[in-house]
């Protein structure tokens, strides 16, 4: 295919040490066969405070880079010995993938940046442009588009991960929707009917790990792919078999749900984030005709049950060992 980019071999991961960076170098060491070289990018201070599980990833033959994101010397050092760039940096630096690309472009060993783009897709419908959380994710993508021509870039879109909200959330922040085991309560959204795609954490690593074994002759290429769509009333059900207990039960109407979101802009709740992803959800913005997962070899994802079947074991374990 013309102008298809090589099959990536050496990958350097950027945010190997946040939320989902973890289950992205996981799945890249699961599948380390598969790659001449995996590297992670981090800090001097990270390095220090993890000493540890660094050495462990020496161990496993992970190469650990360390230098200053923000020091084009340090970036541009690291990218001569890879050809792909994988970003898992969080939402708060999601720009400091704008100077990550312009150095990536012009640097001939490196064909292939995968952006942090997991979650929601920013660009579902026309009013995705307005929604306050996905205006950092917007202008990497506008960067990319005007400015990025030589190397190939993937966007994985992975909507929510099912791991944060099959959950317990605490205090008021429930109202945004909660599953806590302990109690045996849940606060449903919107009609507990409405159909959300959710991707659990650990699939986001192994569906990347499928993309970059999948070359492609597009950029930027969209790919929409999830592991399973259910509902909130099917999560509940599903944690009362599990369980075998009775649950107390209440909704959040979608209606009740926009007040509590402007509410918290207006307050500029650290939480505020979280109403306005949790709405989209509910509205349906991460539903499709179709997913992506058959583009990549459709690799196997967890189901409904196993996630349920972990977060019972997960807040379990927790709450027996007083960290509850």
């Amino acid at each position: 295919m013309a102008n298809e980019a090589p099959v990536p071999k050496k990958v350097l991961l950027f945010g190997a040490t946040g939320v989902i960076g973890k289950d992205i170098l996981n799945a890249l060491v699961d599948d380390k066969a598969s790659f001449e070289k995996i590297g992670i990018f981090t800090s001097p201070g990270t390095a220090e405070k993890k000493a540890g599980a660094l050495a462990e990833l020496k161990a496993k033959g992970i190469q650990v880079v360390v230098g200053d994101v923000s020091k084009e010397d340090d970036v541009r050092k690291a990218f001569q010995d890879y050809d792909t760039v994988v970003s898992a940096l969080g939402r708060n630096v999601i720009t400091a993938q704008i100077p990550l690309l312009t150095i990536a472009e012009s640097t001939p060993s490196i064909h292939t940046f995968y952006p942090s783009e997991y979650g929601t897709d920013i660009e579902y419908g026309p009013s995705s442009a307005t929604e306050p959380p996905h205006q950092k994710k917007l202008q990497v993508r506008k960067h990319i588009r005007d400015n990025i021509k030589r190397l190939k870039a993937t966007l994985l879109v992975t909507g929510p991960y099912s791991d944060l909200y099959i959950g317990k959330m605490s205090g008021d922040a429930a109202e945004a929707g909660t599953f806590d085991v302990k109690a045996k309560k849940a606060i449903l959204l919107g009609s507990g009917d409405d159909k959300v795609s959710f991707t659990t954490m650990a699939d986001v690593g192994k569906l990347l790990v499928a993309a970059l074994k999948t070359p492609t002759s597009t950029s930027p290429r969209i790919l929409k792919v999830n592991s399973f769509t259910t509902t909130p009333n099917e999560i509940l059900a599903e944690f009362k078999k599990q369980s075998g207990a009775k649950w107390d039960v209440s909704y959040t109407a979608l209606d009740t749900l926009k007040i509590l979101e402007k509410e918290a802009w207006a307050k500029q709740s650290p939480i505020a984030t979280v109403y306005t992803l949790r709405r989209i959800w509910t509205e349906g913005g991460t539903l499709y005709e179709e997913r992506d997962n058959g583009k990549i070899g459709e690799p196997t994802t967890e189901t409904l049950e196993e996630q349920v079947s972990k977060a019972l074991e997960k807040e379990t374990a927790a709450f027996q060992s007083g960290e509850l």
